[in-house]
């Protein structure tokens, strides 16, 4: 049965001591980012086999990936559950969404035809993109004022990991052929029912309970002139962003086999080298975040402006280089490394951070949901123009790296410039703050 644990209370929140029970909430909210990610590795790894079984054309290929947890239907769980969260609170969504991903799971991981695939695909979707804007919330709402960047920069290593997980079990199972595939989702299926028989622990957020206490008008509130300037700054930084970290979580393998086939390896072996650079980046973001992320992004606000800057500029080069040199295993290496720093520093991390900090706890749900579905349903568009840029006939990468180049600069440009000052402030103190701009 859930308790209210001491450290959900509003004023043990703002010790600067992060407890343990923080830790573990932590855990488990983050979890959300372990199976949006990993769920999106998976079907990527796997539609081929599941193409080649049912004979299905390219056409649905693209479709399934535009409705799954990489676009649209993960879009639309976050216009939902991020306005849900706000209204029922967090707790009614983040206990009962892992149930119906599972329920998803379960049908893509033996579907027996297509229909249920893409059913399937759709629910994972809807399911993870409720529960992301929900569950970053919750940890946002519990977090020290200076801790605040560490809990969420936390998140983002489970969000590292699902993928990295999900990565080299494909290639541990790959002589399983399709069923390899559908132990990839029973792994997720397994999981997410553990994550959800956890969380059963959770308190509700003490913030949340007290606004949604003293809420009116809550639609009228969302829109004022402050809320919409955050919405857009945040949905500015992360759509760019993740215009090109989608783009290469979604198809940096596959890249990597069509053109690393044609040069510096073999076809045969092209499968896992790509496998390899790919999860290597996941590898680098994750070892960033712990190591320099999270000790340095509560510090202050010059410090925030510095990560951003920094990583920004790294992973500008690692895409940029490649308009100019030879798309090669070392080239590549090379843009792995510097990227999956970059992104640490300046990525879905910050966005985090900011999505918690600029807006009232009685919207906080619903405006990340706003950002974050956009973003996620303009990545869905993206994806159907991507990797028609590259493949065997045309292996011209120098074409699709500007193009991800440029999306990085604008993320990177808006963010350094226009980033609000709400280092080590307490929540309440930056409500306050911006109800006066």
């Amino acid at each position: 049965m859930a308790t209210q644990a001491p450290s959900a209370t509003v004023p043990q929140a703002e010790s600067e001591r992060v407890t343990r029970q923080q830790w573990k909430w932590s855990t488990l909210a983050g979890m959300a980012s372990y199976l949006d990610a990993g769920s999106i590795v998976a079907l990527a790894a796997s539609l081929k086999a599941f193409q080649d079984h049912f004979g299905f054309s390219n056409g649905v290929v693209g479709a399934i990936q535009a409705i799954g947890p990489n676009a649209i239907g993960c879009a639309l769980g976050a216009f939902i559950g991020g306005w849900l969260g706000d209204k029922w609170g967090r707790k009614r969504i983040y206990q009962w969404d892992l149930l119906v991903y599972a329920g998803g799971i379960l049908l893509i991981a033996f579907a027996a035809n297509l229909p249920m695939l893409i059913l399937g695909t759709f629910i994972v979707g809807v399911a993870v993109g409720a529960d992301v804007p929900t569950s970053l919330a919750l940890v946002g709402e519990f977090a020290p004022a200076k801790a605040r960047g560490k809990l969420l920069g936390f998140t983002q290593v489970a969000w590292c990991l699902g993928p990295s997980v999900v990565l080299w079990l494909a290639m541990a199972l790959s002589p399983l052929k399709l069923w390899g595939n559908r132990i990839l989702f029973v792994h997720l299926f397994v999981v997410a029912i553990v994550t959800w028989a956890l969380r059963r622990g959770l308190a509700e957020s003490a913030r949340w309970k007290a606004a949604a206490a003293s809420a009116r008008e809550q639609v009228k509130g969302l829109l004022t002139p402050a809320n919409i300037r955050a919405m857009l700054w945040t949905g500015t930084i992360y759509l760019f962003w993740n215009l090109t970290a989608g783009t290469n979580g979604a198809f940096g393998a596959y890249f990597n086999r069509v053109l690393l086939g044609e040069g510096d390896v073999s076809p045969v072996k092209a499968q896992a080298v790509g496998t390899g650079l790919t999860s290597l980046s996941f590898l680098c973001t994750m070892i960033a975040t712990v190591f320099i992320f999270m000790p340095f992004s509560d510090r202050s606000y010059r410090a925030r402006k510095w990560l951003w800057a920094i990583g920004s500029i790294v992973q500008i080069v690692a895409w940029g280089m490649l308009m100019f040199v030879p798309y090669t295993v070392a080239t590549v290496f090379a843009n792995t490394i510097m990227y999956g720093v970059g992104a640490a520093l300046a990525g879905e991390a910050f966005y985090k951070v900011f999505s918690q900090e600029l807006f009232p706890t009685i919207h906080r749900g619903t405006a990340q949901g706003i950002t974050f579905g956009v973003a996620r349903t303009l990545l869905g568009v993206w994806s159907f123009i991507a990797p028609t840029l590259i493949n065997e006939q045309n292996p011209n990468f120098h074409a699709l790296a500007f193009m991800l180049s440029a999306f990085l600069v604008v993320s990177g440009v808006v963010g350094f410039f226009w980033m609000p000052n709400t280092s080590g402030k307490t929540l309440e103190q930056i409500e306050a703050e911006r109800a006066g701009m």
